[in-house]
Order: structure tokens, then sequence, then C-alpha cells
């Protein structure tokens, strides 16, 4: 087995990602794509944790504007992290990979409840765990998820996915002269309150000392150009 850099990952992907050119639900064709990287680098041997976002359902700080109490419309939210496992599960699973689900809030007919050991035992068997719910509390977003069950779990990297190329100075969707960041530091992202992610998975993964790796899983091959072949991709967020 080809040794990895990081041999144990957890996997952000955002609703957004999920929803592709439809902007909203579930583009099957975005899914599929995604999906194809996941089964190169799982066949390659590195283990993969991932954590799902909803935003391509349901927005809850939306909802709040709305008038929706805040801790209603994060579970409502939660929901939509289910779907989306749900049908990346299905998806994997077409393609021979074994995939399990796990959720924060307990749905026993549709997926396992999170249970740590059981996490574990699940990608030493070499399957893909989708973890899903969040962490099954409200206010806490699905990125701080990630941080923390990319703690539990060990992993050695945590992969945000997005699309695009990784931190940029502002946003580079309405500044044609955005400067891309090869790396930052923890403090460096809290103090510029860098909004790929939020202050509290930032601080998880710094206390954690797990490197955040920001970059876009649009482009076919990126994540095993990154995690099998070792190219520099994206921007990583670490101590140094």
């Amino acid at each position: 087995m080809a040794e990895f850099k990081y041999k144990r990952i957890l996997l952000k992907l955002s609703g957004e990602v999920l929803a592709g050119k439809l902007g909203f639900g579930l583009d099957f064709d975005a899914i599929r794509s995604i999906s194809h990287q996941i089964v190169e680098i799982s066949r390659a041997g590195v283990e993969v944790g991932l954590v799902v976002g909803g935003g391509n359902f349901f927005r809850g700080k939306q909802a709040v504007d709305e008038g929706i109490e805040r801790s209603q419309a994060d579970y409502m939210g939660m929901l939509g992290t289910v779907i989306n496992s749900l049908a990346l599960q299905d998806v994997l699973e077409k393609q021979g990979i074994p995939t399990r689900v796990q959720t924060a809030i307990q749905m026993q007919e549709i997926a396992e409840p999170y249970i740590r050991r059981r996490a574990l035992r699940h990608m030493d068997k070499g399957r893909v765990l989708i973890f899903s719910a969040g962490t099954g509390s409200p206010y806490f977003s699905t990125d701080t998820a990630a941080a923390l069950r990319a703690a539990e779990i060990g992993a050695q990297c945590l992969v945000k996915a997005t699309k695009v190329d990784g931190i940029y100075d502002k946003d580079p969707m309405k500044n044609s002269d955005a400067v891309l960041y090869s790396s930052l530091t923890y403090m460096d992202a809290l103090r510029q309150r860098i909004e790929v992610m939020d202050a509290a998975a930032f601080s998880l993964c710094m206390e954690n000392k797990i490197p955040i790796v920001v970059m876009n899983v649009l482009e076919d091959g990126r994540l095993a150009d990154f995690l099998i072949q070792g190219k520099k991709i994206g921007t990583i967020v670490s101590g140094e």
C-alpha cells in the first residue's frame, strides 16, 4: 500500500457544491463527479470521512431572518444534510465503494447513530463514512461539525471543498485582482475573519493541530492530485 502524507482525511462538502449548476437541490452530475474523485482516493488507500452541509435545501440564517426561531431553523438545516448524505451514499455505492451514513440525530430506519468507536472501525475497514446532521446541536455550523469529527476520528487533514481555488484576500467572484493565498496560519485566518470557515472550526483545528486545505473540487482529479500525487493545491491553513 502506498504511503501518503495524509492517510486519513475529513472532507467537508458544502450543500452549494452538491447543488452544482442548478443552484438548489441536488445536481447529480456534480455529485457523480465528486463521488468519482472520492472513489479514486479511497481505492488508492486514503481513508475518507465526509461531513456534508445542507445549504442547497435550507439555510438557517435566512430562516431566522424570516422569523423562525434559531434552534428550530438549525434543526431544519440538519435534516437537509441527511438528504445530501443519503444521495451521496447511493452514488458512491453504485461505484462499488462501501459506505456508511452516521447521523448526530438518531434516525435508525435510514442511518446509524454517530458512535465514535463504531466510526473508527468502519474507517479501519476501508469504508467511506458520511457524518450528517451536523453536531446534533443548534448554534453549531457544519464546518464546526467537520472540525469536531476530524479531531474525533484522528484525521490528519481537513479538506474544505469549495467552488474556488482556495482562500483569497477578497472575493474572487467580485474582484478580478483578488490574490490567492498559498498558506495562512490559524491565527491569520482568525484575525482576518476569513469566512471560508467559522471561528469555532478554525479554533478546533488549531487546538488539535489539524491542517485545513481549502480547494476547488469541481475540477476532476483535484483530490487525487493533492492526496495521491502530493501536488500543492489550494490554500493550507496550519500552525506554520
